[in-house]
């Protein structure tokens, strides 16, 4: 039978959990440096805590709840993992490297039922949400790579970005947040963190409540309905009017920047004509509102979709710049690699159809 993650606990968690077992609460501070500042992989290595307690933790959790599948490396530094979890399941995990340090993107779900035309998440629907656990395991088993790589790195930055919608598994979400920003553990600032959802409007709401103080992303991808449900279905539950007021209300709550990620798709939804719809619908939230303008990456079953034209990316970067709109071209990362978010799960999945 699998065990929980021991890193599914938050820190209030585990405190808790020990102390109902007749724990003192200073067992749950070294338990928690081990697994985060010491980086132990077994129970054993917990040197300071008693045998009883250890134990206790060995009966109930798994420290190493994942292995490592595959592994592409880059020529930019990006390293793309496919972890099997322990019921057979695989999911990606993303190591960038940055000027300002190294960031993570990390997977929510087995599988995405969001259902984006373009992506390569959706091409396997989803199986199971992850544990918040599974999702803090990501970040160690990446943590682990450049503890052994031995330059004394650490990861520094997280996206929220993989495979699935991290606002369908809200709660696991959530608690994952709360386990990495810790001061204690792995001291990842919240401002450090980004969650990126595809518009579940009601969570949007949820979320600005918590006041988390990490920042959000919304996959916009069109700036009009009739675009935006054709290419995302998403839309079709929450129309981007909806969406607007989650996100005019999320700003009034935390006065915190919103990001607007737009894939850019030729000849689909890089016009003029979109650059300018985009502008009107931020209007006047410019000054918390920042769009980052992404050249698609060509996936093998979306053969209808290519990449913008440099031109058309020029284009509509400038014409959101004279109207005072804040954006960028998002850096790439791992394009000699499979660089679309899925793409390398999809792939394997395949291999293993055809070798059955």
């Amino acid at each position: 039978m699998s065990k929980e993650s021991i890193y599914g606990l938050t820190m209030a968690q585990l405190t808790d959990w020990l102390m109902e077992r007749g724990h003192k609460k200073f067992r749950a501070t070294q338990v928690w440096d081990w697994l985060y500042r010491k980086r132990v992989t077994t129970f054993a290595e917990m040197t300071n805590v008693n045998k009883d307690c250890l134990q206790l933790l060995e009966d109930h959790f798994a420290i190493e709840t994942m292995s490592e599948h595959v592994r592409q490396e880059s020529k930019d530094g990006t390293i793309k993992f496919l972890f099997r979890l322990q019921d057979g399941n695989l999911i990606e995990t993303v190591l960038m490297r940055h000027k300002y340090g190294f960031s993570v993107c990390v997977t929510t779900q087995v599988g995405c039922n969001i259902g984006c035309s373009f992506c390569a998440s959706g091409l396997l629907t989803k199986n199971r949400d992850l544990s918040s656990g599974e999702i803090v395991e990501q970040i160690m088993k990446v943590q682990f790579h450049l503890d052994q790589v031995g330059k004394e790195e650490r990861v520094s930055h997280v996206v929220v970005m993989g495979i699935g919608e991290p606002f369908d598994n809200f709660q696991n979400t959530v608690d994952f947040l709360e386990i990495i920003k810790d001061h204690k553990g792995l001291a990842i600032g919240a401002r450090h963190i980004t969650v990126s959802t595809s518009g579940l409007a009601h969570k949007i709401y949820e979320f600005a409540d918590l006041k988390l103080q990490v920042n959000l992303a919304v996959s916009l991808h069109a700036p009009n309905n009739e675009l935006r449900s054709r290419i995302m279905k998403i839309n079709k539950a929450f129309p981007i009017e909806k969406l607007m007021d989650s996100i005019n209300y999320y700003i009034e709550k935390t006065n915190r920047r919103v990001t607007y990620e737009y894939i850019l798709i030729k000849d689909v939804n890089d016009h003029k004509e979109e650059a300018l719809q985009l502008a009107e619908l931020i209007g006047d939230k410019r000054h918390l509102s920042y769009v980052n303008l992404i050249p698609y990456n060509p996936v093998d079953e979306h053969s209808q979709y290519q990449r913008s034209e440099p031109e058309a990316i020029s284009q509509f970067f400038d014409t959101l710049k004279k109207k005072g709109i804040n954006c960028g071209v998002r850096l790439e990362h791992g394009t000699d690699i499979d660089a679309a978010c899925g793409q390398l799960r999809s792939k394997q999945e395949k291999k293993k159809v055809k070798v059955n």
